[in-house]
Parts: C-alpha cells; sequence; structure tokens
C-alpha cells in the first residue's frame, strides 16, 4: 500500500512542477511581453521587469526588446532631380513603442525590417528625386578648405544649397515616422551612409577631378614661376647695380692714383729734368732689352746721350 501511494505523490509532484513551470516566465529588463491564448493576444503588454505568471498550456508568451534595434538598408540605385543616377546606402535606429500593436501589425522584428525597408527605402527614394546632387553631397555653403576661393587669376564661385544633406535626412525621418505611427514603432533616426556614382559615370567624375586639381596645380606652378622669375630679375638688378658701383668706384680710384702719379712724376721732373730722363732712359733700356738683344744704335741717339757723357 506505502509503495503505489508513494508513486502517486510523485506523480502530483511533477505535475505541480509542469504546472509551475508552464505558468511562471521571466521578463529581463530590455525585455517586454505580450500574453497571447490560441494566438490572439490577451491583456495588457506586460513591461515590468521580474517574475510574471500565464495560464500554463492555453496561454503563450512572446517577448520583444525594448532597446534601440538597427535598421541597415541596402545600397540602391536612384535617380536626382538633374538626372544622375547614384548609389545610396542609408541606416536607422528605431525602437518598439508599442508592443501590444507591433505584435498585431508586424509579428515580430522580421516583419518588422520588411516593413522598414519598404517605409524607409522608399522616403529616401522620393526625398533623393526631389533634390539635386549637390544637395545631398554638401551640409552648409561653407566653401571646401583645400579649394581657392580667390586667387589672381579668377574667382571661384561654388553653387549655393538651399537645404543640405542633415535638412533632407530630417525631412525622410519626419516623412518615415508619419508612415509607422500605427505600427507600434518609432524611427529615432536615419542617415545616408554612403553616395556614390554608379559604375558608367564613375570614371568621368573621377577624370574631371582629376583635370579640376591638374588645373589648379598649374596654377600655382604658374605663379611661383612668376615669383620665380620677379626674384631672379631683382637679383640680376641688384647684381648690376653692385658691378656698376664697384666699377665705378675702381675707376675713380685709378683716377686719383693716375693723378698722384703724375704728380709725383712732374714734380720729380721738375726738381731735377736731367736725372729723371736718365731714369727713363735706364727703364727704355730695361722694358726693350735683355740678355740676348742687340741693339745697333747710332752715335748721335738719344739713348747714348747720358751713357756718352756721364755729369
Amino acid at each position: 500500500m506505502r509503495r503505489p501511494m508513494v508513486v502517486v505523490q510523485i506523480v502530483v509532484v511533477l505535475a505541480l512542477l509542469m504546472l509551475l513551470s508552464g505558468a511562471a516566465y521571466q521578463v529581463g529588463e530590455v525585455e517586454q511581453v505580450i500574453i497571447t491564448q490560441f494566438g490572439e493576444p490577451v491583456g495588457d503588454p506586460v513591461i515590468e521587469p521580474g517574475l510574471h505568471f500565464k495560464v500554463p498550456f492555453i496561454q503563450d508568451t512572446n517577448f520583444f526588446d525594448k532597446r534601440f534595434l538597427e535598421w541597415d538598408g541596402n545600397a540602391n540605385q536612384m535617380p536626382t532631380r538633374d538626372k544622375r543616377f547614384i548609389w545610396v546606402d542609408s541606416y536607422a535606429r528605431w525602437r518598439i513603442v508599442d508592443p501590444l500593436k507591433f505584435f498585431q501589425r508586424l509579428r515580430d522584428e522580421r516583419g518588422a525590417q520588411s516593413r522598414l525597408d519598404d517605409i524607409l527605402d522608399g522616403e529616401t527614394r522620393n526625398a533623393v528625386a526631389r533634390y539635386d546632387l549637390i544637395e545631398l553631397v554638401r551640409s552648409t555653403n561653407r566653401p571646401p578648405e583645400d579649394v581657392p576661393v580667390e586667387s589672381e587669376q579668377e574667382t571661384i564661385v561654388l553653387e549655393e544649397i538651399e537645404m543640405g544633406r542633415p535638412a533632407i535626412t530630417a525631412e525622410i525621418l519626419k516623412a518615415a515616422q508619419g508612415r509607422t505611427a500605427d505600427l507600434g514603432i518609432e524611427i529615432l533616426d536615419i542617415r545616408l551612409k554612403r553616395l556614390n556614382y554608379v559604375d558608367e559615370v564613375e570614371q568621368d567624375v573621377f577624370a574631371r577631378m582629376i583635370a579640376e586639381r591638374q588645373r589648379i596645380a598649374e596654377q600655382f606652378r604658374s605663379e611661383g614661376e612668376g615669383e620665380a622669375a620677379r626674384i631672379r630679375g631683382e637679383r640680376e638688378r641688384d647684381l648690376q647695380r653692385i658691378q656698376s658701383e664697384a666699377y665705378r668706384t675702381a675707376q675713380e680710384v685709378r683716377g686719383k692714383a693716375d693723378a698722384e702719379s703724375t704728380t709725383i712724376y712732374a714734380e720729380a721732373y721738375n726738381r731735377d729734368p736731367d736725372f729723371y730722363a736718365f731714369v727713363k732712359s735706364l727703364e727704355t733700356f730695361e722694358r726693350t732689352m735683355d740678355a740676348q738683344t742687340i741693339f745697333v744704335l747710332g752715335t748721335d741717339s738719344d739713348l747714348l746721350k747720358y751713357l756718352r757723357t756721364p755729369r
């Protein structure tokens, strides 16, 4: 008798444990739960963390995340208002704000991602088609720092924008939020991650960019060569001026020296003309004769006068 009672007790305990495990569930800090009965939601959403209970075997728990969730779209080819075909890659952040409505409309995150693909890609395509490419690329009217705005030859005027990328993304966000208000989700932010030309025109764009940079480089190179020519001209002018002043100074010194030597010669001649004539005769002999020179002179030569009649 005792063994059957023990078996019955064990069975009852196991049944109670199974009943309790099917009735209790744990809600985490980042979770929210919808209770469904035969596939239909019952009661209010459970958003408080902790231990909760439901009817076992009849009711089911559907857990949803409270945190910010990621949507990463696929890069799509889109035309701009000025007929430029570009690749647009975007991403967004969203969250579940009404789990009951979310469950009724989208069921789970996979359904939400699919619905966001339609909404966000569609609004992004509409916004891109309403604006020119420059509006999508630039954020402000401030000119790039590496492009000279003014030069001696020309003035570069950049086209002004009215909206810019931040305003366009805000427009996309507002439109998408209006379309997701009845889905139980909130789109927190959206950004254009990457913009790029399609392959057909990308090489042409790169070629134009290279040509523009080469033009700017040639402009700087030409300005540098002009400045170098100006410096060389100033150097040559200064050199000519210095040489001219040096030549004038040298001629003045030479003239003064010649004048002084002439004065000395004149004073020496006036002091003793005969001696001066004698010295000059010796200098003449020295300049005109050497050991191999033979002179044939007449007795009446002026060169022999001082040798013939010494003082």
